[in-house]
């Protein structure tokens, strides 16, 4: 099994468009906007999320830059992931540094562990020293996910995990 990460571009085609059309909308918090979107609002979306990641410092007083990786198995996309380049005084509360879907037919096979490792990668060469993931907490997989991954749980609340993962 050949696994590798690639950064979004706006030459990005169908089977990107295909994938996140399988994941949902929202699952567990990680939020795809894309589905249920026109092939040609894809590519505006596209265009939108480079641009999001080329950012610098805050748009809008709240929006920072964040990259956004596909995982590949075998050249065919089964991941959607981005990672935040810093993080706000609410990013610390619901969202951190990285998140991450795997597409549904793909699932139960361990790509999550292995893509997490490669976004922790991402981070390094973004020049995060350490990522946060706020997983809710009845999202058992994800949560051994960072573990296994070296993350330290700082805190749980009612409705979330803190866990902190350093590079």
């Amino acid at each position: 099994m050949c696994l590798e990460i690639r950064k979004l571009s706006i030459d990005d085609g169908c089977d990107i468009y295909e994938m996140l059309q399988e994941l949902p909308a929202d699952e567990n918090g990680f939020i795809n906007s894309v589905k249920g979107k026109t092939f040609d609002e894809y590519k505006e979306w596209l265009k939108n999320s480079l641009r999001n990641s080329e950012q610098t410092g805050l748009v809008n007083g709240w929006k920072v830059p964040e990259t956004t990786f596909w995982l590949f198995e075998n050249n065919t996309p089964v991941g959607f992931g981005k990672v935040r380049h810093f993080l706000t005084e609410a990013l610390l509360e619901n969202g951190g540094n990285v998140g991450y879907a795997i597409r549904p037919s793909a699932r139960n096979r361990g790509l999550g562990k292995r893509f997490l490792a490669l976004l922790i990668d991402a981070g390094k060469e973004i020049g995060l020293s350490k990522a946060l993931l706020t997983i809710r907490n009845q999202n058992i997989p994800s949560i051994r996910v960072a573990l296994a991954n070296g993350g330290v749980i700082e805190k749980i609340t009612a409705d979330r995990h803190y866990i902190w993962i350093n590079l």
